[in-house]
């Protein structure tokens, strides 16, 4: 692997700034590994080499002529395509939409472009981007490169294998109910999923924006290290006008007195978590006690009622929009979703119950808020199991939902949440997340960096040795702890 892929983008960022190194030869090097490693794995959609090119090379003569560009100037980046790319399709995951060619950027391009930074490839993600899965009816399924019997994790699948294996130095997904963090989870990356409104968002490309997506979906950065989440969420939070739900807060709160305090949700609900993932919540709560961080035992209120708010607000939409999307939805989210409807995890949503669910989820968050006032952090699991055998999440629909619980109310509340690994168990990586109070990321990126700090470092990697590390081996069968 070229050493230029084993960085990160602060990383590459100084390197290029002081000329140690040309964006040409960065973006050349990253597009080598793609050639080299995505073939097995699924992870890159699309190339935008001949564009990549010439930027890089815009930013080499700026330099070399002394101008000063922005903070990411010449660093190449990677784009979920569900986020408009100018001239490039932004396509859903779906076969129907292949042909969507985006004529402006979403905001999060445009701004990102501003820093300097250069889209360098587009990523898979599961029809619709609604499924704990990465597999497309556009590109096909995406590969967890620590274990292909694995699922990679969804619905921003394609940018987290793209970062564990050197494709990308930063990558750029969203999140309805988890689809930065879980991935994050499964292939040992890390992402942090704003506060609603603090990324503005906007589209020129199909399909429309629903309720539910305006409540719940936020534009977010991927990476392998956390400086790289702070950089870029910098660089996405400025104003868009076409986004009037921002909110232009600061990045940087206020101090918090004294030590600050964390909850530790070991076993959210008492209803049971994988003992891999128990044990990366308990060497996080050590690795931030040594730190200096005041962690306690204590769960935020009524987890299960939050999760069953968010599954009644998103089905008030879709289960409106299902009977249109149904004829040209791939096979894996169609399986997917007639499984929940099978097992009646979705019901119908009628209007006047509709409204119940959203005044139901204010007196959620406003428990949820009384309880972070007290614990400005909880260090939970992302997913309650690993990374589960590609096609558990339709066999075992229930199970899998069941252990997104400390997901799906981070979405639904509008908080931030930042997931951060912590270190390899069984052969395939752990993490955990961090929730904290609206606005205040820069608390949850200071816990998370001090848990980077001391967690053992994964990635990149490469996925042949992984493949072969773990020698065709029968996947491990999933166990609870209570």
């Amino acid at each position: 692997m070229n050493e230029l892929c084993q960085k990160g983008a602060v990383e590459l960022a100084g390197m290029i700034a002081s000329r140690k190194v040309l964006s040409g030869d960065v973006v050349d090097a990253h597009l080598a590994r793609i050639e080299e490693v995505n073939p097995g794995l699924n992870a890159i959609t699309a190339t935008l080499a001949d564009e990549a090119r010439a930027a890089a090379a815009a930013v080499d003569r700026a330099i070399a002529a002394g101008k000063r560009l922005g903070p990411l100037a010449g660093v190449p980046f990677t784009v979920k395509s569900n986020i408009d790319v100018a001239g490039s399709p932004t396509t859903w995951g779906v076969a129907a939409m292949a042909g969507q060619i985006a004529a402006k950027d979403a905001p999060l391009v445009a701004r990102l472009r501003e820093a300097g930074a250069i889209p360098l490839a587009r990523t898979n993600l599961p029809d619709f981007a609604f499924r704990w899965d990465t597999e497309s009816g556009v590109a096909g399924r995406t590969v967890n490169p620590w274990d292909p019997t694995r699922t990679p994790g969804g619905s921003s699948g394609g940018e987290a294998v793209a970062l564990a294996t050197g494709m990308t130095p930063l990558g750029f997904g969203n999140d309805l109910g988890g689809s930065l963090r879980v991935p994050s989870q499964m292939c040992g990356t890390t992402a942090i999923r704003p506060s609603r409104g603090r990324v503005p968002d906007a589209a020129v490309t199909e399909p429309p924006e629903t309720l539910v997506i305006q409540m719940t979906h936020t534009q977010g950065p991927m990476a392998r290290r956390v400086a790289d989440l702070r950089v870029a969420l910098e660089a996405i939070s400025a104003p868009d006008a076409r986004d009037p739900r921002h909110v232009p807060a600061p990045l940087d709160g206020p101090a918090i007195g004294g030590r600050l305090r964390v909850a530790a949700v070991r076993n959210p609900a008492g209803i049971g978590i994988d003992p891999h993932v128990k044990a990366g919540i308990d060497r996080a709560a050590d690795w931030l006690a040594d730190a200096g961080y005041d962690v306690v035992d204590a769960e935020p209120p009524q987890i299960m009622e939050t999760m069953q708010a968010w599954v009644d607000a998103i089905w008030a939409d879709i289960g409106v929009l299902w009977p249109s999307l149904k004829p040209i939805a791939g096979k894996g989210v169609l399986a997917f979703i007639e499984a929940l409807l099978a097992k009646g995890m979705f019901k119908p949503v009628d209007q006047a119950a509709q409204l119940g669910v959203w005044i139901k989820i204010h007196q959620l968050g406003a428990a949820w808020a009384e309880f972070l006032r007290d614990h400005p952090i909880i260090l939970s699991p992302v997913c309650c199991e690993p990374a589960w055998p590609i096609g558990d999440d339709i066999a075992r629909v229930e199970a899998v939902a069941a252990a997104m619980r400390m997901v799906v109310p981070v979405n639904i509340l509008g908080l931030p949440s930042c997931a951060v690994p912590v270190g390899c168990d069984d052969g395939l990586p752990q993490g955990v997340q961090l929730i904290g109070r609206r606005f205040r990321e820069d608390l949850l990126l200071d816990a998370a960096q001090a848990i980077e700090d001391r967690a053992p470092a994964l990635l990149p990697i490469d996925p042949r040795a992984s493949r072969q590390r773990q020698g065709g081996a029968p996947a491990r069968k999933l166990e609870t702890v209570a």
